[in-house]
């Protein structure tokens, strides 16, 4: 199995996903939190991963983010299987994560959080200028439009905003596939339809968006597939279309649904 950091990242094979989990399982002592998980992310699109709690979503982007190493099944990356080590692996092939907490630093500004360990430099001073205008093109290639100035200290943005920035720090570092963790919680009305346009601008851009949320309304709204996690299991995987409330709600609480035309 080759590591990730050896590899160079290349275009995906025609009709190859961008990343593809096969027969992913992963045990901790005698629990077992995810069993033969077979998953496709594809590159310009929007996935929604759903479950009840427990259901194993958590440990499965943890696997993908490189925090968790499984214990059998593969990975592959653009067509080249991938193992991955460390978050730094899942870093430098393109592979971001934006978790609830976000992991911003409030007393800083919207620029140096988005350049935070990874500052540029001219001479032997911090290059302010260069670094300025790169996070204001960021935000306006995502259409983020609500934040009044890069210089705001993070600690005084919105919820919403301040996905925005964590978003724009992932892209910044050439991110292929962002991955969301309940991007929408706790946020207002504005606010989250400002986070739905944003992941719908990403897949236009042709990144992968890979989003994990309870809030059905909003994965409706902005998911093209889904995928229904049930006690470490794929109770179910497919376009947005094949599901229905109801289908959705049964497979994430029993495993299985008794709507026709639904996806296995």
């Amino acid at each position: 199995m080759t590591e990730a950091t050896a590899q160079t990242p290349a275009q995906p094979q025609q009709g190859e996903p961008l990343l593809r989990l096969a027969g992913i399982g992963k045990n901790f002592g005698p629990v077992r939190a995810l069993s033969d998980i077979d998953l496709d992310i594809p590159a310009g699109q929007v996935t929604a991963l759903l479950g009840d709690n427990g259901a194993g979503k958590s440990t499965l982007i943890k696997c993908v983010s490189g925090i968790h190493q499984p214990d059998h099944g593969e990975m592959y990356w653009q067509g080249k299987q991938i193992h991955l080590h460390s978050p730094k692996d899942a870093t430098n092939l393109g592979i971001a994560t934006v978790y609830q907490d976000l992991a911003l630093a409030d007393n800083l500004d919207i620029v140096a959080n988005m350049f935070l360990g990874n500052e540029l430099e001219r001479g032997f001073a911090l290059d302010e200028i260069k670094m300025e205008l790169a996070a204001k093109k960021t935000l306006a290639d995502l259409k983020v439009v609500t934040v009044r100035s890069v210089r705001q200290a993070v600690g005084s943005l919105s919820g919403g905003q301040r996905q925005s920035v964590a978003v724009a720090k992932a892209i910044m570092r050439d991110a292929k596939l962002v991955i969301m963790d309940e991007p929408t919680a706790a946020l207002g009305v504005t606010q989250t339809q400002n986070v739905l346009d944003l992941i719908k601008t990403l897949a236009s851009q042709d990144i992968g968006v890979l989003v994990i949320s309870h809030n059905l309304i909003d994965v409706m709204a902005v998911a093209d597939r889904l995928a229904v996690l049930y006690l470490g299991t794929m109770a179910a995987v497919g376009p947005k279309d094949e599901f229905d409330n109801q289908s959705v709600v049964e497979l994430m609480t029993t495993g299985t649904t008794t709507r026709a035309g639904s996806p296995r």
